[in-house]
C-alpha cells in the first residue's frame, strides 16, 4: 500500500520492495477481487445481470417491432398502396391500410400483440406508428434504391436520359427523369430502365428544363459528359432544335444522340391519320356513342350485360390511340351480341 499512497524513493531496493507487496495479503486480495470481476463480468454475472438482462431484451423487442414496421412499409410500397386513413387511431374505422395490417398481425404474432397492448394500456407513447415515421421509412427506403440504381449506372458508366413533362394532381408541373443503361452487375447483361423520381419544374422553357436536369444529374453525382442518347417527346420545349433541352444538352455533350419518343411520333401519327380521314373518324365516334349511350344508366348498362356476357364496352382513350384497341375488341367480336342489346334498349322505351 505504500506504494500506491506514500510512493517510493529507494530504488535500488525496487524489486525487493515489489516482490514482497506482491505476496503482500492486501495485494492478493485485490487482485483475487479484480479476477473474479472480469470473470463475472466476461460471463455477464454481474450484481446488474437482471437489469442487462431487461435491457437487453427491451432493445431485442423495439428491434423486432421495427423490422415488422419496415417491412410491413416496404410490402405496402410495392403494392402501390395507401398507408394512411383518415383516422390514426388503431382499432378504429377508417384507419387506413398501414394500422389494418398492423391489427392483423397482432393477431398472429406475439411481438405485435405485446406491442398492441402496450400502446392500448398506454404504457408507451413512442410506438412508431404514426405518420411521421411512416414517411421518413418510405423516404429512408426510397433512398437506399435510388443508391443502388446510382451505383449500377456508375458501374455501366455510359447511359442515356428520357424525361417527360406532365402536370400532376395538384396542377403543379413535374418532370419525370428515367435513366437507361447496360446492367453489368447481372449475368448475362441486360439493357434496363430505372425511374429515378419527379423533378418540381417551375419554368418549363428549354432552358428551365435543362437546368433541372442538370441540377439532377449533380446531386445525383453522375457526368452530364457520360450521357450517350436522350430521348422526349414532341414538345418545342424539349426537341427543338435552337433551344430546346435536346440542343442545350448537345452543347454540353455532342455525343448524347438525340432520338424522338416512337411512342409518342406513332401516337401523333395515329391521331393526324384518323383526324384527316372521315370515315374512320365517324367510326370512332359511334364506338364513342355507343359506349355513353349504355353507360348513361344503371338500367341502361343492365340491358347490355344482359346481352353481352364476355368483353364490356370502354371508352376512348383520348391520350394513347393504340389502347383504342381494347374499345374496338368488344364490337369486333361481339357485334351481334352488342346489336341485340341496341335492339332491347329501343324497344324498352
Amino acid at each position: 500500500m505504500q506504494l500506491a499512497t506514500e510512493g517510493f524513493n529507494a530504488w535500488k531496493n525496487i524489486s525487493s520492495r515489489l516482490k514482497g507487496h506482491e505476496c503482500s495479503n492486501d495485494h492478493i486480495i485485490c487482485m483475487s477481487r479484480w479476477i473474479e470481476t472480469e470473470t463475472r463480468m466476461r460471463k455477464r454475472e454481474t450484481i446488474d445481470k437482471s437489469l442487462q438482462e431487461k435491457m437487453n431484451n427491451e432493445k431485442d423487442y423495439w428491434r423486432q417491432v421495427l423490422l415488422r414496421i419496415i417491412a410491413l412499409v416496404k410490402t405496402l410500397s410495392q403494392q402501390n398502396l395507401a398507408l394512411r386513413g383518415s383516422n390514426e387511431t388503431l382499432f378504429e374505422d377508417g384507419n387506413g391500410n398501414f394500422l389494418k395490417f398492423i391489427e392483423m398481425m397482432a393477431i398472429f404474432d406475439h411481438i405485435m400483440q405485446e406491442h398492441v397492448r402496450r400502446i392500448q394500456m398506454s404504457q408507451i407513447h413512442t410506438h412508431y406508428l404514426g405518420p411521421k415515421i411512416q414517411n421518413e421509412l418510405i423516404q429512408l427506403l426510397a433512398s437506399e434504391v435510388k443508391c443502388t440504381i446510382v451505383e449500377k449506372i456508375k458501374k455501366a458508366k455510359y447511359f442515356s436520359i428520357i424525361l417527360d413533362v406532365t402536370p400532376d394532381s395538384s396542377h403543379e408541373e413535374q418532370m419525370t427523369l428515367v435513366i437507361r443503361c447496360v446492367d453489368v452487375t447481372v449475368s448475362p447483361v441486360k439493357v434496363e430502365e430505372y425511374f429515378l423520381g419527379f423533378l418540381k419544374v417551375d419554368d418549363t422553357t428549354g432552358l428551365g428544363l435543362f437546368s433541372e436536369l442538370e441540377e439532377a444529374l449533380k446531386n445525383l453525382q453522375l457526368d452530364i459528359k457520360d450521357i450517350r442518347g436522350q430521348g422526349y417527346d414532341n414538345g418545342s420545349n424539349m426537341k427543338g432544335r435552337h433551344k430546346g433541352v435536346q440542343k442545350r444538352l448537345l452543347d454540353r455533350n455532342p455525343r448524347a444522340f438525340y432520338v424522338p419518343c416512337g411512342c409518342h411520333s406513332l401516337n401523333l401519327a395515329l391521331s393526324d391519320m384518323a383526324g384527316c380521314c372521315s370515315q374512320g373518324k365517324n367510326f370512332f365516334g359511334i364506338i364513342q356513342r355507343i359506349y355513353c349511350l349504355f353507360s348513361a344508366s344503371t338500367k341502361r348498362w343492365g340491358i347490355l350485360k344482359n346481352n353481352v356476357s364476355g368483353l364490356t364496352l370502354k371508352p376512348l382513350s383520348q391520350t394513347r390511340w393504340e389502347s383504342r384497341l381494347e374499345s374496338v375488341k368488344p364490337l369486333l367480336l361481339q357485334t351481334e351480341e352488342i346489336r341485340n342489346a341496341l335492339l332491347d334498349l329501343a324497344n324498352s322505351k
